[in-house]
């Protein structure tokens, strides 16, 4: 979908190779500029964000390497980089000086806090931009401190997700003006801008402040169960037909405790009752129970076991790949072949992209 695109990624954390891989999943040519050294301690071994790319590495600090990296801009479509305010700039790679030398450039920057504000050039991370943008707040049960998936809501969904639609929209403009721009992407932004959807619930009174008294974080037919095995069920039966269909297949339909599906008020006590009955068999049981129904419950499954699962099976979704359990490119396009590319090594294109830039007298 994105053949003829070039990405320059300058090596980071978390959402910029995110969005680079994903950029890369999608058909484009991605080039990380990555740091002198082993890499990212936190990534660990081999980098799954890496796939796909070609891999070159310079020493910013160091004229000559500096002189390659701004080549390399001059002929891309696209720019990611995921540092503090105010640092390509000093290295003279700000948005002013590249676009100059490429007006079609779009220059992706994502920050956890964006580009100016207060907070614009502290450090923080995924659960603190959360915390702050509102989208942490109806994480986890009343009782409990609020809890997401690591990295899942802030670093790909608030972060990633949004740098890439960014930089798409970029895309379109400078194919049609031949004038680039520069996409502020922020986590805080990302993750209070998908409270839209939450918060569209408001004016009918079914999203409150206070947690657990909501319509998705407070009744018993929305949340995560203990199976007697130590496995968990996901139970969201919403709409009345779902939730008669999930007390069909538990023989409670006749039940007077679960009649009323939508009272705030037996919430509780339908979630201890919910609790006790699902405890006493093992997920497997439950499984079994739900299985082709539209009772809207299915078992929690970590990755390793995603992959078995028959409809994760039947998509092809997880694979593992030169000995790295991944999972494949999304969306899927019809007519594309979407297979993921290789992890690259550190430095492998790097003699290939110098030479290009010779031939075409850059450098």
């Amino acid at each position: 979908m994105l053949q003829g695109i070039r990405v320059v990624e300058f090596e980071g954390l978390g959402p910029g190779p995110f969005a680079a891989m994903m950029l890369a999943d999608l058909g484009a040519e991605v080039i990380v500029i990555h740091r002198p050294g082993a890499g990212n301690p936190v990534a660990g071994g081999t980098n799954l964000l890496d796939r796909g790319k070609k891999s070159i590495v310079l020493n910013l600090k160091l004229p000559a390497d500096l002189t390659i990296a701004k080549a390399l801009i001059s002929t891309a479509d696209a720019l990611i980089e995921g540092f503090r305010p105010g640092v390509m700039e000093r290295l003279g790679l700000g948005p002013d000086e590249m676009q100059h030398e490429n007006p079609k450039l779009v220059y992706g920057r994502m920050t956890g806090w964006g580009q100016d504000g207060p907070k614009s050039r502290m450090a923080g991370h995924d659960l603190n931009y959360l915390a702050t943008s509102g989208a942490l707040w109806y994480a986890s049960e009343a009782a409990s401190p609020p809890l997401t998936p690591p990295t899942l809501l802030g670093d790909v969904g608030g972060g990633a997700l949004y740098l890439v639609a960014g930089i798409l929209a970029g895309l379109l403009k400078a194919a049609r003006t031949g004038v680039g721009t520069v996409v502020d992407a922020a986590i805080v932004d990302g993750s209070a801008h998908m409270m839209a959807l939450l918060m569209s619930m408001a004016p009918s009174g079914n999203l409150l402040k206070e947690r657990g008294k909501s319509l998705l974080d407070g009744p018993h037919w929305s949340r995560t169960y203990a199976c007697a095995c130590g496995g968990y069920l996901s139970v969201q039966c919403l709409e009345p037909r779902f939730y008669a269909e999930f007390l069909h297949r538990l023989n409670l339909g006749e039940d007077p405790v679960f009649a009323s599906q939508n009272d705030p008020a037996q919430w509780p006590e339908q979630t201890r009752a919910l609790a006790e009955i699902l405890a006493a068999e093992p997920l497997v049981y439950w499984a079994e129970i739900f299985e082709n129904s539209d009772a809207c419950a299915a078992p929690v499954l970590a990755p390793q076991e995603a992959g078995r699962d028959p409809h994760m099976a039947a998509r092809k979704v997880w694979s593992t790949k030169d000995g790295l359990l991944q999972p494949a490119p999304a969306p899927r396009f019809d007519g594309h072949d979407q297979s993921p590319g290789p992890v690259p090594e550190r430095g492998q294109h790097g003699d290939d992209l110098r030479a290009g830039l010779a031939r075409m007298a850059l450098i």
